[in-house]
């Protein structure tokens, strides 16, 4: 495989290595320097850490006889996708005592389930949840006992939770184990089309329900290709879990040696400097996942989690650079909402380890960048674990289904599936990648909302039956802390099956499963920092063009007053984050409290 990266991503790297000299270089000089030494531990401190064990075991860890690995979980089971991690640590443990080593649960960390709150008042916590798990793997790690650390995370908020913590202890090695996704039940687009059916009033909530059953039915990820499925995959780009594993069923034979094999990897990485996390999290990495990303059609929910996991690791990236990224880096998958088809059948085409042959010998993906194997991505990516315990080195196939995954050289599209937006209105992205070219650009009047329930009110009352630029302004992290506002995908959908123009134009999120409806969102500056969307009325031509990534209004905005800001919720929990919007960044910054400026 050709190790020559497309010039015009060398370039950018080069330009962000440059603008981000002096933040890495505070970011490395910040680590501890050395290794791990727990026989300068104090002995009451080791007492407690080992009390649990007997005498034998005690020893080995108090006198640094060999790696003693924490684990840092997620584990809930309200979360079909997490449900799979409830006998890891006794796996691991296992794993790790026949290597010698030692483990213990570190910590845990919160993970909520967007799936559950999309609509409710918890979405409101949601991207705060982040931040949230990410200090919260920071305690687990802050006994300083640790030679390693697994982390177990996979959905939204968590698994970019998990790594920026961990990149707060950037002098350890760390290694992800995913836990899969769920077999694929009912198909996405029958889903989908029994949702709208239910946003008309066409079908009941038992149906409805029954469809939903339908999907979500047992342990494991959800199967289409969203927030969740996104982090697994540009994981394994950035060769922090096992590349080409992350979409093994949770009882494989696979998924099984997988967790043999990164137990291996861990500690066979606390004896090699190099291998230390915030090494590995380097430029090369970041990128590789990026374009992974835009290769793979992914959610927009990273242009925001992985601008804050590049600062964690001390670059400074933004949606500029994504858009480079994207403008060179051709669409090579069809997996929905992108496509009809599920990660499952992703992953029997290829997956990942495909994806990340086929871009290695393009020139997309640096494969010569270090994985916590101790070798390179492309040396290290393989198509099929074996059912065994050790792995060994094999070539995969870039596709076994061009429908699905193709090679570099026959894209669906030329370019990525996240554009740029930006005009008179702000910045913004969109997902085009979910949209037809021919629902690319709609020029239409605005209607102007400030809650999704309004939108959905409207709709019920029919008042949205021209073509329409629906805006929901104050919807951003200092509004309300930047929830998704997925329940709009399926009544602007049947606005767009019915034949009429249709986009939406707001400062909050969609979820990573939102598609094939005209999307500019995470605009900047938000509604309750003043931007221009605050100032735009009811009746304003607004022109969203994803062909050329303009979002314009005709209206003078400049003579306007900022519409009122509404006032903020409290109840559920939501009181208490109000120091946080008070304070959070901008969506293009990470929309994060853990960074100063």
């Amino acid at each position: 495989m050709t190790t020559t990266l497309h010039s015009t991503l060398l370039a950018l790297r080069e330009q962000i290595e440059q603008r981000s000299k002096a933040s890495r270089t505070a970011y490395l000089n910040s680590l501890p320097q050395g290794p791990q030494n727990r026989t300068a531990v104090g002995c009451a401190n080791l007492a407690h850490t080992t009390a649990i064990y007997p005498s034998s075991t005690k020893r080995v860890i108090s006198l640094h006889k060999s790696p003693h690995i924490g684990i840092v979980t997620a584990y809930n089971d309200m979360l079909s996708a997490h449900q799979p991690f409830v006998d890891y640590p006794e796996k691991i443990a296992l794993h790790a005592r026949a290597l010698g080593a030692t483990t213990q649960v570190a910590g845990g960390t919160p993970a909520m389930c967007d799936g559950v709150t999309q609509g409710r008042e918890g979405m409101e916590l949601s991207l705060f949840s982040r931040d949230v798990i990410a200090l919260s793997a920071c305690v687990g790690l802050s006994h300083d006992v640790f030679d390693g650390a697994i982390l177990l995370g996979v959905c939204d908020k968590i698994a970019p939770g998990l790594l920026i913590g961990a990149l707060g202890f950037g002098h350890l090695p760390f290694v992800f184990i995913p836990a899969g996704p769920m077999q694929t039940g009912l198909s996405n687009s029958e889903k989908a089309k029994t949702r709208q059916l239910a946003a008309q009033g066409k079908a009941t909530r038992e149906v409805l329900l029954q469809s939903e059953e339908k999907a979500y039915h047992s342990a494991g990820t959800c199967t289409f290709y969203g927030t969740a499925n996104s982090n697994q995959l540009m994981l394994d780009f950035m060769g922090l879990q096992f590349p080409g594993g992350a979409f093994n069923l949770p009882t494989s034979p696979q998924r099984q040696a997988l967790i043999a094999e990164s137990v291996r990897a861990i500690e066979s990485a606390t004896r090699n400097p190099a291998l230390r996390l915030g090494t590995l999290v380097d430029s090369r990495c970041l990128m590789n996942a990026l374009v992974g990303l835009m290769a793979s059609g992914g959610s927009t929910n990273h242009t925001i989690h992985w601008i804050s996991v590049a600062r964690a690791a001390g670059y400074l990236i933004n949606w500029s650079d994504l858009e480079v990224i994207s403008s060179v880096t051709p669409l090579l998958t069809r997996v929905y909402p992108n496509g009809s088809e599920d990660v499952n059948a992703f992953h029997a085409a290829g997956g990942t380890a495909g994806l990340l042959a086929t871009l290695i010998n393009g020139g997309f993906v640096d494969g010569e960048a270090p994985t916590v194997w101790g070798t390179s991505l492309a040396d290290t990516v393989a198509e099929v674990l074996p059912n065994a315990e050790t792995f060994s080195t094999r070539k995969p196939e870039a596709t076994r289904n061009r429908e699905i995954l193709r090679p570099h050289d026959d894209p669906f599209e030329l370019d990525g599936g996240i554009r740029l937006m930006q005009g008179n209105l702000g910045r913004g992205v969109c997902k085009v990648s979910a949209v037809k070219h021919e629902h690319r650009l709609v020029e239409a009047p605005c209607r102007v909302f400030t809650d999704q329930q309004q939108v959905i009110d409207a709709f019920d009352r029919g008042e949205l039956t021209q073509p329409v630029v629906v805006v929901v302004a104050h919807q951003g992290p200092r509004a309300n802390g930047m929830p998704e506002l997925h329940k709009l995908t399926p009544l602007l959908g049947v606005l767009q099956d019915q034949g009429l123009p249709v986009a939406l134009v707001t400062d909050g999120r969609m979820s990573g499963a939102s598609g094939k409806v005209l999307s500019a969102i995470h605009i900047c500056p938000e509604a309750k920092a003043g931007g221009p969307i605050s100032r735009l009325r009811d009746g304003d031509m607004v022109r969203v063009d994803a062909n050329e990534g303009l979002l314009h209004t005709t209206a003078n905005l400049d003579e306007r007053e900022p519409m009122p800001t509404p006032p903020q919720a409290v109840s559920h929990g939501r009181g208490y984050f109000q120091v946080w919007r008070n304070t959070v960044s901008s969506a293009e910054e990470g929309a994060s409290n853990l960074f100063a400026e």
